[in-house]
């Protein structure tokens, strides 16, 4: 039992330390990880009587750095798909287009903007994408007279929207859990819901507190798209189908998802072509751009592999399933009071965290067999939607307050509430489906 109190303290620790940005996620988590095979005992390295290994150099750290392998590559593929997007002017038409829809109506406005953004974020990922995507919703919904912070936050939940159906998500969120994409998928389309709804109730709330007037004079005026970038008639129509074609080909035709990137790349590909020099340019320059985009999300998840192999080691699981066992709730409603009141420790990479120590965490109770392994997948993808675009550490919020000039501790304190009954709302219907 000292063992495990030892353990709990250190990720207490760690996770401080990170809270105050002394040492960055990505480091926390390995080291994380081998603080507790330490403190388990696990030797360095070994083998068992049947010649396997069981030292943690071998099975931790090598073996946890290949452990999210088809996440890193759906990651890589997603970016590559979003880099492309973006550079062939797809990312900006649909926006720009979604922003003439709406005419001369600023919830109407608002409301497709929303929806605009969602479609692009079930593809595109990574700040630059947020960065190329802000930079034009951002001043449109200002220009309209939505106020810099209620923009801000209208913004990231469309955001958060659109995560709930971003594949690459759901491939890490499938090796995280141990589950078949199918399980994430059809419990994401409850929170995508509860998502779009709290959206929509968020902008109508904003809308009716500031008094923004349902129509205003003159249009807002975006910036002209450079010629080399306009998408016209039936071929640019066909390539703002983009975001969609990976998701009907993953949902429908239960095409694989890497596969389905690559028809996303193909499609795009073939509804932007202005010369084969030019398509095999921009194909290799935006492989690299993509590559480079998500080399922040493959090193976390790397960390978070290194996690999940310590935490089901059999020593440190012996450590800890007694202290585990004692704080787990045993039945359908204590599970839903428990999640829903933590469910704000997503936040800071904190112990709900999947991009954080929630990882571990998640695996821990899983390997207790107390709890359905659906029902801890539905909790804590739950509490995501709060990190998603609550923490304050988040890329995207430093950015997207920076950018509207506003405190990116007032975001989170305005959008909490919304995110909290999202939270609550998933957890319960993990509780009806799978406790």
């Amino acid at each position: 039992m000292l063992q495990g109190i030892l353990i709990i303290v250190v990720f207490l620790v760690i996770a401080a330390l990170m809270i105050t940005r002394k040492i960055p996620t990505l480091l926390a988590l390995p080291l994380l990880a081998v603080a507790i095979c330490l403190i388990a005992g696990v030797p360095f390295v070994g083998k068992d009587a049947n010649g396997a290994n069981i030292g943690f150099l071998q099975t931790v750290i090598e073996g946890g750095a290949t452990r999210m392998a088809a996440a890193y590559a759906a990651v890589i593929f997603g970016a590559w798909l979003g880099q492309l997007m973006n550079q062939t002017g797809v990312t900006s038409t649909i926006i720009r287009k979604s922003a003439e829809l709406g005419g001369d109506r600023p919830l109407i406005v608002t409301i497709v903007l929303v929806i605009a953004v969602a479609l692009l974020f079930t593809t595109l990922a990574g700040l630059g994408s947020v960065i190329m995507v802000g930079s034009i919703v951002l001043p449109i919904l200002v220009s309209i007279g939505v106020p810099a912070i209620s923009a801000a936050c209208i913004f990231l939940m469309a955001f958060a929207t659109g995560l709930c159906f971003n594949m690459s998500n759901w491939q890490t969120f499938s090796s995280i859990f141990s589950l078949e994409i199918e399980y994430i998928r059809n419990f994401e389309y409850f929170l995508v819901a509860a998502t779009f709804l709290a959206t929509l109730v968020l902008v109508f709330i904003e809308f009716k507190k500031n008094g923004v007037k349902f129509a205003f004079s003159a249009p807002a005026a975006p910036q002209e798209e450079p010629e080399e970038k306009k998408l016209k008639g039936v071929t640019g129509a066909l390539a703002m189908v983009t975001p969609l074609i990976p998701i009907l080909l993953v949902i429908i035709f239960k095409v694989p998802i890497i596969p389905a990137f690559f028809a996303g790349i193909i499609w795009i590909l073939i509804f932007t072509f202005k010369g084969w020099s030019k398509a095999m340019n921009m194909l290799t320059k935006t492989c690299y751009d993509g590559i480079s985009n998500a080399a922040p999300a493959v090193i976390l998840m790397i960390g978070i592999g290194m996690l999940y192999m310590a935490v089901t080691n059999p020593m440190v699981k012996e450590v800890l399933n007694p202290f585990m066992l004692a704080i787990t709730p045993k039945t359908r409603i204590t599970y839903m009071i428990f999640f829903i009141i933590l469910a704000p420790l997503a936040l800071y990479r904190g112990p709900l965290n999947l991009f954080g120590l929630g990882s571990g965490i998640a695996a821990l109770i899983i390997g207790l067999n107390t709890i359905p392994a659906l029902a801890v997948m539905g909790a804590f993808l739950s509490a995501e939607r709060i990190q998603g675009v609550g923490d304050p550490t988040n890329t995207q919020n430093v950015w997207t307050a920076n950018f509207v000039e506003v405190d990116v501790n007032a975001i989170t304190k305005k959008l909490l509430p919304y995110l909290w009954v999202i939270a609550a709302i998933g957890v319960v219907i993990s509780g009806i489906l799978y406790f």
